[in-house]
C-alpha cells in the first residue's frame, strides 16, 4: 500500500534579479533536508538555469561527473522537464513516468528537477496555454504516487523573475509564495506590483498565502540597521494595505536574512554556511508556523 501524501509546496518569486531568491531557496532545502530530516524536492524553473549550473558546475565551467553522467541519461530517456511539458501539451493521455532519471539526487534527503534551456521556448505559441495551467498539479501527482522516488515532505520552486506560463502553474497550486525583498528602493515599489500581478493572473483560482521577508538585511549589533528597519517598515505598511484592501493573506516575517559574503558561496559549497543556519532555522519557523495556520 502507497501510503504517500502529496508535498507541502512554496514557490520563491521576485520580479526583480539580484534580491537573492534563488540562494534563499537553495538555502531552505538545504536546512529542511539536513536539520528538519525532510526529504525535499527543488525545482529549478528558471531558463536562465542559475541554480542548475551554480550546483552542477566546478569552478573551470565544466560538469561535474556524476551530474554529466545524469544529464546524458536523462536527456537520451527524454525526461527533462521541457520533456515532461511537451508530453503534457499533446492531445492525449499524459503517460510521463516519474524515477531518478527525472529527479537528480544531491544528497539522500535533497533532490533536484535542473532547469533546462528549452524553456526559453515556453512563452511561444507552441504550448496550449489554457491546458499549462494544470501541468504542475499533475506533475507533484505523478510524483507522489511514483514507487520509483522518494516521499517528498515538501517542494521548493525556484521561479523566474517574470509571470510566464510554468510559474503559473506553480502558483495556482503552492501551499506558500515567498518573496524575499532587499532593503532598497524597489522593495517599496516592487512589493505593490507583485502583489497586484499575483491577484490578477492568479485569480478566479484561489491565492495561496504569501509571506514577505527581508533578504539581505544590513546587520548592526544583532539587527538590522537603521536603513534596512526603514525600509521593512514601508514593506510591512505596503503588505498590511493589500491584505486589507484586496483580501490576500499576506504576512511578514521578522525573520531577516543578514547580508554576509558567506552566503554567496552558499550553493558553490554543497552546504549552508554555519553562520546562516540560525538566521534560516528563524525563517523557517515563521513559515512553517505561517504554513499551519
Amino acid at each position: 500500500m502507497n501510503d504517500k501524501k502529496p508535498p507541502k509546496t512554496i514557490a520563491t518569486i521576485n520580479f526583480k534579479g539580484g534580491v537573492g531568491k534563488t540562494t534563499v531557496t537553495w538555502c531552505l532545502g538545504d536546512l529542511i533536508s539536513t536539520y528538519g530530516k525532510s526529504d525535499v524536492l527543488l525545482f529549478d524553473l528558471d531558463a536562465q538555469m542559475s541554480l542548475t549550473q551554480a550546483i552542477t558546475l566546478n569552478e573551470d565551467g565544466s560538469l561535474h561527473g556524476k551530474f554529466s553522467n545524469w544529464q546524458e541519461r536523462s536527456e537520451k530517456g527524454k525526461k527533462t522537464i521541457f520533456n515532461a511539458i511537451d508530453e503534457y501539451t499533446k492531445p492525449k493521455s499524459f503517460n510521463f513516468g516519474i524515477d531518478y532519471d527525472f529527479i537528480y539526487q544531491i544528497a539522500d534527503r535533497y533532490h533536484f528537477v535542473p532547469s533546462s534551456e528549452e524553456l526559453y521556448w515556453l512563452e511561444l505559441e507552441v504550448f496550449d496555454r489554457e491546458k499549462m495551467k494544470g501541468l504542475m498539479r499533475e506533475l507533484l501527482g505523478k510524483i507522489t504516487w511514483s514507487k520509483k522516488v522518494s516521499n517528498y515532505h515538501y517542494a521548493l520552486f525556484d521561479c523566474p523573475p517574470s509571470f510566464t506560463l510554468l510559474s503559473y502553474s506553480v502558483l495556482a497550486v503552492c501551499d506558500l509564495i515567498l518573496i524575499p525583498v532587499n532593503p532598497d528602493f524597489y522593495a517599496v515599489k516592487g512589493v505593490p506590483l507583485i502583489l497586484n500581478t499575483l491577484k490578477m493572473r492568479i485569480e478566479p483560482l484561489p491565492i495561496p498565502k504569501i509571506a514577505v521577508f527581508m533578504n539581505k538585511a544590513k546587520p548592526y549589533a544583532g539587527k538590522m540597521t537603521r536603513e534596512s528597519q526603514f525600509y521593512w517598515n514601508q514593506v510591512q505598511s505596503i503588505c498590511l494595505k493589500a491584505s486589507e484592501q484586496s483580501g490576500l493573506n499576506v504576512k511578514c516575517l521578522d525573520t531577516p536574512i543578514f547580508d554576509r559574503v558567506q552566503i554567496k558561496r552558499a550553493i558553490t559549497s554543497g552546504g549552508i554556511p554555519d553562520d546562516f543556519v540560525r538566521d534560516f532555522k528563524s525563517l523557517w519557523a515563521g513559515i512553517t508556523d505561517f504554513l499551519n495556520e
